[in-house]
């Protein structure tokens, strides 16, 4: 479609009852792909322009078959079109903010990939900029909505954990020569670039951590800046919450795991995807759970559709999301704290 019919079939169908009319912004991100498909699965979303601000990576990137078929809007276009409703972003961690923000000051939802940014102040304004405009913000961490964490989660408030003292996390990668590059660039590395989908769960079911210590070290034989072997530990008044992140793991995706121990029980989920197993612990019998250790296989559990069926119910039906504006926030804080680029306590 021509640019000018586009703009025009959009202005032509903005009073009639339509789906959400949807543009991303950026092209860069590993996650561009997936979330393009569960998107254009969705029916309540009309997936219809894309925009790359950058020429050169438009030049590189721009003819991926998963963008195929959108209309190539400049920036100014994308966030001018008073039809299109939500933007996802999938840009780099640096354009993240202040492209976000332009994109609240446009009026319109914003989808964030993670991280947002290495700094909390400006994502902060973005934050309570959509709070005053009260525009949606969804940040893009991928164990938000996982069946086996929500189960773990789920038990754990239920009381059948007992007193749940400690919580541990795995998420590691083998990153090649040019994304190590591009985390390097943090002083965080892989703890910045990957463990928030794990403090995210963390913070879900602890809150706010007394302190925050965390160990940042460059170990692999690469010749680069990348800290590559990170932890983390979360001290809460009666529990420890222990994350950690490698960028030179062999097999590292199958290895990823989110454990609750408590005093009656643990959840153990490892692999995380595409399958969960999940393997559980309870002294005594709770819901669908015997007493003793159970292993249960979960179905594949695909990225991505569980958070856009949320934000379209969010859009469409006024529900609010899951996690709100203070609990974003509180995330990125607490990130950074792990990071290194704020203080511990």
């Amino acid at each position: 479609m021509k640019r000018r019919s586009f703009l025009q079939a959009g202005a032509v169908a903005w009073t009639a009852p339509k789906p959400i009319r949807t543009g991303i912004l950026g092209i860069q991100h590993s996650h561009l792909a997936g979330k393009v498909e569960a998107i254009r699965a969705n029916p309540n979303y009309e997936l219809v322009a894309v925009s790359e601000p950058d020429a050169a990576v438009r030049n590189r990137r721009g003819d991926l078959p998963v963008l195929r078929g959108l209309v190539w809007l400049d920036l100014e276009e994308l966030l001018g079109d008073p039809t299109i409703d939500l933007i996802v972003f999938e840009g780099q961690v640096h354009d993240a903010v202040p492209l976000g923000r332009r994109v609240i000051e446009a009026g319109k939802h914003l989808h964030l990939e993670k991280p947002p940014c290495n700094r909390l102040e400006p994502f902060r304004e973005l934050i309570e900029a959509a709070r005053r405009r009260g525009r949606l913000v969804q940040l893009g961490y991928i164990w938000r909505f996982h069946q086996g964490v929500d189960r773990a989660l789920a038990a754990a408030r239920a009381g059948w954990l007992g007193e749940v003292f400690l919580v541990r996390a795995t998420i590691n990668s083998d990153r090649d020569p040019a994304q190590r590059a591009v985390e390097a660039r943090y002083p965080g590395g892989t703890m910045f670039e990957l463990a928030g989908h794990a403090i995210d769960r963390v913070l879900a079911l602890l809150g706010r951590p007394q302190r925050v210590t965390s160990w940042l070290r460059h170990h692999s034989r690469f010749a680069d800046a990348l800290n590559d072997n990170t932890l983390a530990v979360f001290e809460y008044e009666r529990a420890l919450a222990v994350v950690s992140s490698a960028a030179m793991m062999g097999g590292a995706l199958e290895h990823r795991s989110f454990e609750v121990i408590g005093t009656d029980g643990t959840f153990l989920i490892q692999p995380m995807e595409p399958a969960p197993t999940l393997r559980v612990f309870f002294r005594s019998a709770h819901g669908p759970y015997r007493a003793g250790w159970q292993q249960l296989r979960l179905a594949p559990q695909p990225r991505y559709i569980a958070d856009f069926r949320e934000l379209a119910e969010a859009i469409l039906g006024g529900r609010p999301l899951r996690y709100s504006y203070d609990h974003e926030l509180l995330l990125q804080e607490t990130l950074l704290r792990a990071s290194g680029e704020l203080p511990s306590a």
